[in-house]
């Protein structure tokens, strides 16, 4: 089916008269996405493209329209109050688009989220995409991607839109294609992803894009090689970049022996994952191992 929301989810879109929140909405609503409000302060009582009521705050906007999700393009130095204000007023998944979002203003709003056990993905990510169910929450392109049996879960942006429109030209169509985001604290995390595709009985095959920094590839090996019995391969970004260097994303940084690229390949392939050594060759590989691939 997918993962994290349906067509019926009811979304709400904070942010969505500034120029990313307006670009991106037009394109969620093009999409076919279920967005039943938007939130700027301010601008309370305007209708975005004839159809969407804007509302000064969230709680009026779930209060009016019964909105159960939120899609956040806020500015960094109010992104996490912005999740907090969601949250507050009842939604149970959230999706921050926001890059620049200060760590220790997300260190402050998790325990808040787990809590009242809301989902958060995000932030600096490009949010999620379920092709059958027509959901779109974020900014990937909603033109690269068809349904079908195969799940993705990425650190990086950019690489999950070059593999997604591969496994698309493939004849490979998606369950859910889900970005993290490369952050070191996020909401959702390579493990909360796994366990919602493993939950999921249309979910055959599974393509993980990780990169260095951190043990999160390492633990994801573990859990799929103990739990998840269909095929998965991967690809680990960042194999050339020195130690002690930020590549990209404020998460994506070698400390000494670890989080490094070879590091991951190695718990990968221990546990049974081939690893692809560029995007181009994720596909291919792919095919190479699942018998079952259209």
């Amino acid at each position: 089916m997918a993962i994290f929301c349906t067509a019926e989810t009811r979304i709400l879109v904070q942010g969505m008269t500034g120029r990313d929140g307006a670009f991106h909405s037009k394109s969620m609503l093009a999409y076919g996405t279920n967005i039943v409000a938007g939130v700027t302060p301010g601008r309370g009582g305007q209708t975005f493209e004839d159809k969407v009521p804007v509302f000064d705050n969230v709680a009026d906007a779930v209060a009016e329209t019964g909105a159960d999700a939120s899609v956040i393009f806020v500015p960094p130095s109010g992104a996490a109050g912005a999740v907090y204000e969601a949250a507050a007023a009842g939604c149970k998944l959230i999706v921050c688009i926001t890059e620049g979002v200060p760590t220790l203003d997300m260190v402050k709003i998790m325990p808040y989220l787990e809590e009242r056990g809301v989902r958060l993905v995000g932030p600096n990510c490009p949010g999620f995409i379920n092709p059958g169910q027509k959901a779109k929450l974020g900014i990937l392109p909603g033109n690269i991607v068809a349904p079908g049996p195969v799940g993705l879960i990425s650190r990086s942006g950019t690489l999950t839109y070059e593999v997604v429109d591969a496994l698309t030209k493939a004849g490979l169509g998606q369950t859910s294609c889900l970005g993290i985001g490369g952050d070191p604290v996020i909401g959702t995390n390579f493990m909360d992803a796994l366990k919602a595709f493993h939950a999921d009985a249309e979910t055959k095959a599974l393509v993980m894009i990780g990169e260095i920094g951190g043990d999160a590839e390492e633990q994801a090996a573990a859990y799929i090689q103990e739990y998840m019995d269909i095929p998965v391969v991967s690809f680990i970004a960042g194999r050339t970049a020195p130690p002690g260097k930020r590549m990209g994303h404020a998460g994506a940084i070698v400390t000494g022996s670890s989080g490094t690229a070879a590091d991951k390949k190695k718990a990968l392939e221990n546990a049974g994952i081939p690893v692809a050594d560029r995007p181009v060759d994720v596909v291919p590989l792919l095919k190479e191992i699942w018998r079952e691939a259209p």
